[in-house]
């Protein structure tokens, strides 16, 4: 006979031929023995032959275990139907039910979901873990050693496992298996299993130190530590995982989570969290300001790289790990000197180089008094950040210390020694004399430039002639704001907006026109500068002069603009002491209120409150408050990419932008900077909770309000009614982006929902859907066909605005391209991208791999949300999933056909006009065709209702037929030209804003 844990009789009898033996179908003798003190006492007194017999005999019908890695409780628990089936005698237990039928899909144990592990490698599909002898995911994870990398649960994270355990002894046990930390974890006694945590979702120290009851109920015995009694029952009960989440909050603050609680969706409010509301952005407990945290760059590139699944967690391990206090600014000012003087080795060994040959790009006007280090470092980060030409003027204003001796450090550079202090204003109109090149650039010597701020500052200068300074992002040694443009108050005083706020908040990252920027970093036109007369005398030796000199620009017509690309790091008052500095401001602020009291008049008085309307010039166009499900991406398809072409028409018109997403979703900063105009304003980190706030703290701060979908205008009605006095003259545009009625309607009928009798008429679905548009003076459609439909809804104030796109054919020939593509998010289970996808692989791919061959290919290239199961796909042969990608271009030229098999859907098909204008023919649904309003045949090719052999016969002709791709190629460039013109579109969007306005004009003479 073999040995006990190599037997499978009985409820252990393993079938599948096609695999090997998982361990999780093993008899453990010895911990089952361990576990259980009556199978000993039975064995001793020879009531059973071994371990397994009383197992097989006893064990299994009270409920007991054969191995650590099934929880027969848990099972039971969670599996009604086996229950019911073992109370008929149709099962012995709920491993015989697991070991015949449930492995396939359910969970055998609190700390591994299948469908987990699943969802998370979706490339383990059925033919992967078949073709590799695993029966299913749970096998393939206690296999090897995958167990050291991979997880089944969010609850288990064997990377922190290891961090939090690394003087742990490993249980003698675990050499047995090879589930690394997974089986160490379920093998020690409770003691060592609560001494650190298995991931960043559950602290055991907390969760006993707060619930007695559960620790009374560990130590008893009952529960094997603090996370197997949280999963099994506390998480039921309602209790807290730890101190970063607070159930009762969540659920109160969150009602629609309570809702999907009673309704059996989620388990829990931090199974809910954990699977949505970690990425919106909702806040996890009353002192846990989530969405702030997460705005953070340095949160958000963890995320993005994979450090961390969400905010959450790295909030988590961010205050579990904080030991150094953050040192405050008079020790960040200490280690900037510090550093500037550890560079003077280097400074000595080989000297600065700023010599150039030709016209210089910029000159650079520096006044220094002593502080040789600090200039050293100065110089040096100025030469590391750019490496153009550079006609460098120093004047050394009375130095006493090494930086007399300054040619021996620096060469190349015009440096002016003199015999007294003469003052920085006086020095700076002395070294403004001396400038050679058109730019020059008022730098202090107590700075660090940033990569790129010269460079960034240059072009920003000669994007418009009727910009008269530019100025940049400063930013203390501490690592905050010292300013993002300054505001200039009725009372002459100064302000540096945004002072000790976080250097990436999104206030802080758009470009804007403003009242003055510091002199510590001021870029100014030569000639402008000598024509203005540098800055007033009146104003030495310091202080006030950047700010009278700004004011003057202004009321000479030129633009102060502040520009966040450029970041200067600065060692406030580095150059002179804080007291003689504030003594030397306040004699400058009387003489500057006597020289502009007609500019101050009409600035705003000094106040907080006014801070948002005075940080800004005045602007010459609309402000504009874009609202949108979420910050419009064109990575995230799904209409998003019309709403960023809107924004950046708005941006190109002159608008002032700002962007309040209604959902917060985490994107990274590249993500979001990198896709807009540097004009516009991204509130990343907001969201609709802070709408309410939000319209009260920009009161009078907006002409216009662009709310994105129909369903935002919904949601937010009762916000904008409560604050409407917030928004007085503000006119209202709703884009409806899509009519959703008769898109839900086809989707019911193509899977099947319901019956027509049952549901209303279409007029009455499509009142009901806009019956909030009467608060806007503007209904937008994406098409004629959804206008007439709004129209008969009863709106009449409805313009038509569709894509934007300039046609740019990839080059590629017919015969250089193989395979098929298809672009598009999916966002979640009921997209219909993914309805249309797995449509196509099941019932289209086959038909058209039998006629051009097995080894044809569908690429399917797009984002994926978090929680849809792509296992489905995974699963269909032929296709090879991309998932996200940056530069859709080449997918385009490497291909033959686009596909577009949607049966489902609302609006205008970007993704047609998209391949379209890259040269990629396509066949599509009839659907997607009659949204269009193209030709079948001509345009594009049909491919049904969709039909899957109409679709599959489409396919294979236009690959096969170089004419007909070329021609079908031709006609579709020719109607997006036509159709989705930029210049167009933009003449559309300034239309609406137009009649908008004009409609407000109107109101106000009626």
């Amino acid at each position: 006979m073999m040995a006990d844990e190599d037997v499978l009789p009985c409820a252990l009898e393993w079938n599948d031929a096609a695999s090997s033996v998982p361990q999780w179908a093993r008899f453990e003798a010895a911990w089952y023995v361990a576990s259980y003190p009556e199978a000993k006492d039975a064995i001793a007194s020879d009531v059973c032959e071994d371990a397994l017999d009383h197992y097989r005999r006893l064990g299994q019908a009270k409920g007991f275990s054969p191995n650590i890695w099934f929880d027969e409780a848990w099972y039971r628990k969670t599996n009604p139907d086996v229950v019911a089936a073992i109370k008929t005698g149709d099962l012995l237990s709920g491993f015989q039910h697991y070991l015949h039928y449930g492995y396939p899909d359910r969970s055998p144990h609190w700390l591994f979901s299948e469908a987990f592990y699943r969802a998370a490698n979706p490339e383990l599909t059925e033919q992967a873990l078949k073709a590799a002898g695993h029966a299913n995911g749970y096998a393939h994870y206690l296999s090897g050693s995958e167990a050291d990398f991979r997880t089944g649960s969010l609850f288990f994270d064997p990377s922190v496992r290891r961090l939090e355990s690394r003087n742990g002894a490993n249980h003698p046990a675990l050499e047995n298996d090879n589930a690394g930390p997974f089986g160490e974890f379920l093998r020690s006694p409770k003691e060592v299993a609560d001494q650190k945590r298995c991931s960043w979702y559950f602290d055991p120290h907390w969760y006993l130190e707060h619930y007695p009851q559960a620790r009374a109920e560990v130590e008893g015995g009952k529960y094997r530590n603090a996370l197997h009694h949280y999963l099994t029952t506390g998480e039921r009960d309602g209790l807290s995982p730890q101190a970063g989440f607070s159930e009762d909050f969540y659920r109160a603050t969150y009602p629609d989570v309570q809702e999907c609680i009673v309704a059996g969706h989620f388990r829990s409010g931090y199974d809910h969290f954990l699977a949505a509301g970690a990425m919106e952005g909702r806040q996890p407990a009353q002192d846990v300001p989530l969405a702030i945290y997460a705005s953070q760059a340095f949160v958000r590139e963890d995320v993005d790289s994979g450090i961390f699944r969400d905010p959450f967690a790295h909030w988590v391990a961010h205050e579990e790990h904080r030991k150094n206090i953050v040192p405050d600014e008079i020790h960040t000012k200490m280690m900037f000197c510090r550093e500037a003087a550890g560079l003077l080795v280097d400074a000595g060994r080989e000297p600065l180089d700023f010599s150039y040959e030709g016209r210089p790009a910029v000159s650079i006007l520096m006044v220094l008094h002593n502080q040789f280090p600090l200039t050293m470092m100065a110089l040096s980060a100025l030469r590391g950040c750019f490496r153009g030409a550079i006609d460098l003027i120093i004047i050394d204003s009375g130095s006493r210390d090494e930086t007399r001796d300054l040619e021996h450090y620096v060469q190349g550079a015009t440096i002016r020694h003199l015999e007294h202090n003469a003052s920085f204003l006086l020095s700076c109109n002395m070294a403004l004399e001396m400038a050679k090149a058109e730019a020059v650039l008022y730098l202090n010597n107590d700075v660090r430039l940033a990569p790129g701020a010269i460079e960034n500052g240059l072009r920003r200068l000669g994007s418009d002639g009727r910009i008269g300074a530019v100025g940049g992002k400063i930013i203390r040694t501490n690592g905050k704001l010292q300013e993002a443009g300054s505001i200039i108050w009725r009372d002459g005083g100064a302000y540096g907006y945004l002072r000790d706020a976080d250097p990436n908040c999104p206030e802080a990252n758009f470009v804007r026109d403003v009242d003055y920027c510091s002199g510590a970093f001021l870029l100014v036109p030569t000639q402008l500068a000598r024509n203005m007369g540098g800055f007033d005398t009146a104003y030495a030796p310091a202080y006030f002069e950047e700010s009278d000199f700004c004011v003057r620009l202004i009321r000479s017509g030129y633009r102060v603009v502040y520009d966040p690309s450029v970041v200067i790091e600065h060692l406030e008052f580095g150059s002179s002491s804080s007291s003689a500095s504030h003594a030397l401001m306040q004699r400058n602020r009387r003489i500057f209120l006597s020289k502009q009291a007609d500019f101050l008049r009409n600035q705003y008085p000094a106040h907080l409150s006014n801070v948002v309307m005075a940080r800004s010039r005045p602007p010459t166009r609309p402000r504009v408050l874009f609202i949108e499900d979420r910050v419009p991406l064109r990575r995230l398809g799904s209409g998003y990419v019309r709403s960023n072409d809107i924004v950046r028409s708005m941006a190109r018109q002159g608008c002032a932008v700002t962007i309040f997403p209604v959902d917060a979703y985490y994107h990274s900063l590249g993500n979001i900077y990198g896709d807009f105009p540097d004009t516009v304003e991204v509130l990343f980190d907001r969201s609709a909770r802070d709408l309410d706030g939000f319209l009260e703290e920009r009161a009078g701060a907006f002409d216009l309000v662009w709310i994105g979908r129909t369903h935002n205008l919904a949601r937010l009605l009762p916000v904008l009614h409560k604050n409407h006095r917030y928004l007085p003259g503000t006119r209202f545009v709703l884009d409806t982006e899509a009519v959703v009625s008769p898109r839900l309607r086809l989707r019911d009928e193509v899977l099947e929902k319901g019956s027509d009798a049952a549901r209303p008429a279409l007029e009455d679905e499509l009142r009901s859907e806009f019956e909030c548009a009467y608060f806007c003076q503007q209904v937008v459609a994406v098409n004629e066909r959804e206008a007439e439909m709004i129209r008969q809804a009863g709106h009449g104030n409805v313009t038509v605005l569709g894509h934007s796109l300039r046609p740019s054919p990839t080059p590629r020939s017919f015969g250089e391209r193989h395979g098929l593509l298809f672009v598009g998010a999916i966002v979640d289970e009921e997209s219909p991208n993914l309805d249309g996808l797995l449509w196509f692989a099941r019932e289209v791919m086959p038909l058209v791999r039998a006629e051009l061959g097995p080894d044809t290919r569908l690429t399917v290239v797009g984002s994926c949300s978090r929680g849809v199961d792509m296992r489905p796909l995974h699963a269909c042969e032929g296709l090879e999933i991309v998932g996200e990608a940056e530069d859709l271009r080449g997918f385009h030229d490497s291909h033959r056909v686009f596909v577009a098999p949607t049966r489902f859907a609302g609006g205008i098909p970007y993704k047609i006009h998209e391949s379209a204008a890259l040269g990629l023919p396509v066949v599509a649904s009839d659907l997607l065709i009659e949204q269009l309003g193209w030709t079948a045949g001509r345009d594009i090719l049909s491919g049904g209702k969709p039909d899957p052999q109409r679709f599959a016969a489409s396919i294979v002709e236009l690959y096969r037929n170089q004419t007909l791709w070329e021609n079908v190629r031709d006609a579709a460039i020719g109607r997006v030209e036509q159709e989705c013109d930029p210049a167009r579109f933009d003449a559309a969007v300034a239309g609406i804003l137009k009649n908008v306005r004009r409609a407000d004009a109107l109101l106000r003479a009626g």
